[in-house]
């Protein structure tokens, strides 16, 4: 038996990363990355997530999609931390170009069992070069 085919019978959990490069709404996109990574989750995944491009507009606050007639999605992000994805990787470029600042993200949290519960942060904000360096990690990368 191969050694890939032997790590997968042994049940290696493999690093998912989940590219986020569209705006939350106008497309299918964003919300149908939303569902496939509550999916790998419940697989007991390593799950993580890229917001670059337009999709740091998905992490938005106050998102209202009241006029466009459309469901606002947005809250379901806050559970992300029950299915211990707590690696949301924001490139920092993408939010300056946009005109967006950290503020204007929704906080979102994971709460950490080995460190008594403490609820920690789930958005980090990294450079263009250690985003890079993110993605050169991962066993598996899905653009949407």
């Amino acid at each position: 038996m191969s050694e890939d085919m032997q790590e997968e019978a042994e049940g290696t959990v493999k690093k998912f990363m989940y590219v986020n490069r569209k705006a939350p709404y106008g497309t299918i996109y964003a919300l149908e990355a939303l569902e496939v990574v509550l999916i790998g989750a419940a697989f007991d995944q390593d799950v993580s997530l890229a917001f670059i491009d337009d999709g740091v507009f998905q992490l938005s606050n106050g998102q209202n999609t009241t006029d466009i007639g459309i469901k606002n999605f947005s809250p379901a992000f806050g559970a992300l931390g029950d299915y211990d994805v707590s690696k949301l990787y924001v490139e920092k470029e993408s939010m300056d170009e946009r005109g967006l600042a950290l503020d204007d993200l929704m906080e979102l949290t994971w709460e950490d069992e080995d460190d008594d519960w403490e609820e920690k942060p789930s958005i980090h904000l990294v450079s263009r070069e250690e985003m890079k360096t993110i993605l050169g990690n991962q066993d598996v990368i899905l653009s949407f």
